[in-house]
């Protein structure tokens, strides 16, 4: 048994505790959780003192870890599109050059206390190391395809790819508007329907040109499926930003991931409410600065009703995969976002759409949700010198 007391405990389900004690038995699994005075009386042996906060493990609910291998070698700053033209030209690479940047990607994961992770593949280049499971992962097998022609052949090809990631947590699912038919949504939502479990992430409004393209058939859109030597004639254009377009095609039956909405507005927003589906926001600031140079409006989701998670995208869009770094990104922007408030994005609610929230995301005794220490907080503020160490 470990016992761990610092200048505050975040248990997540409850405010949080000043010079709060935290203890676990050998498995890691939650014991107790109580202040200074409370831990004396329980005849606990003495904790070790540290300074800082102590929350549960990270949950990271979007990465690429079959992208690892482009750590560093994507130009910033360039926009989306130059960003999927570069991201299609350097892509492919050794399967072992692969495979092992994605070990060194999953152990910085580790390192920087993320316990969970939901991981967008369209190979199976990181089936191995799942399996594995030093860190929980649900696979998110991404199917593309704009044009119409090819849908259930596209789409067979996605179900045998989730195949290969047996037994564990996975799904299927659209990569974007911008790349999926209406013809595949359609083949999507049919299945998501059905009798299964079928978790849904979908990268949502990431530049203004998607909108614009949905809108109106303009913008940088129109050039990179000119540049593909696409035939979009079949499209019209809808009057509406992208997700208003697409939200009618994707189903009520589970829960869905909305990642990255850097251009959501609050009418997109609005519109969604209209609707009875069951959506979730992530959010991936580094990636957004890396890209677009610029944040999604993320004080306007704050008190909306919706579930909200962090993610940190691929090492192609990001420096390095800390759930914490996106943390203090977001706080550097919008102060009024409190740290108490980030530290339940980025555990609690990923772990809540994930489905394991049962054993991670908070600190109710039974639960093995990892340990972590934040360092260098100004009182309960994050700071440029913020760090995260793993204690559990």
């Amino acid at each position: 048994m470990k016992s761990f007391k610092a200048d505050y405990v975040f248990p997540v389900y409850a405010e949080p505790i000043k010079n709060g004690v935290v203890s676990v038995d050998d498995s890691g699994k939650i014991i107790a959780v109580a202040d200074q005075q409370t831990h004396a009386e329980s005849g606990h042996p003495p904790p070790e003192n540290l300074s800082g906060v102590i929350c549960p493990g990270f949950v990271n609910t979007h990465c690429h870890l079959e992208l690892s291998h482009l750590a560093g070698k994507m130009p910033q700053k360039t926009g989306l599109i130059e960003f999927i033209k570069e991201i299609l030209k350097t892509r492919a690479a050794d399967k072992t050059l692969i495979t092992e940047a994605a070990k060194k990607a999953e152990q910085d994961m580790i390192e920087n206390g993320i316990v969970a992770v939901g991981d967008i593949s369209n190979t199976n280049n990181t089936v191995d190391i799942k399996a594995k499971e030093k860190l929980y992962y649900h696979t998110f097998v991404e199917i593309l395809g704009f044009l119409p022609g090819g849908a259930e052949q596209i789409f067979d090809s996605g179900l045998a790819l989730l195949d290969e990631f047996k037994p564990k947590p996975r799904s299927i699912t659209a990569h974007a508007p911008y790349s999926t038919s209406k013809e595949l949504f359609k083949l999507l939502k049919k299945y998501c329907d059905s009798d299964v479990k079928n978790l849904l992430s979908i990268h949502n409004q990431e530049c203004e040109d998607e909108n614009k393209f949905f809108r109106y058939k303009l913008g940088k859109f129109t050039e990179l499926y000119e540049y593909f030597g696409m035939d979009t004639s079949h499209f019209k254009p809808q009057a509406r930003n992208s997700l208003q377009s697409i939200l009618p095609l994707l189903t009520s039956k589970q829960e869905i991931l909305l990642v990255h909405n850097t251009c959501t507005n609050l009418k997109d927003i609005y519109f969604l409410k209209r609707f009875d589906r069951k959506i979730n926001w992530c959010f991936c600031p580094s990636a957004n600065l890396y890209i677009e140079n610029q944040l999604p409006k993320i004080n306007l989701f704050v008190d909306q009703g919706f579930n909200i998670t962090l993610g940190t995208d691929s090492l192609a869009s990001n420096t390095k995969l800390c759930i914490l770094s996106e943390m203090k990104v977001i706080q550097h922007k919008y102060p009024s976002i409190s740290t108490e408030k980030l530290v339940e994005w980025g555990t609690f609610n990923g772990a809540k759409f994930l489905g394991i929230d049962s054993h991670k995301g908070s600190l109710d005794i039974g639960k093995t949700p990892g340990l972590n220490l934040i360092t260098g907080v100004d009182g309960l503020k994050l700071t440029p010198e913020s760090k995260v160490k793993k204690l559990v």
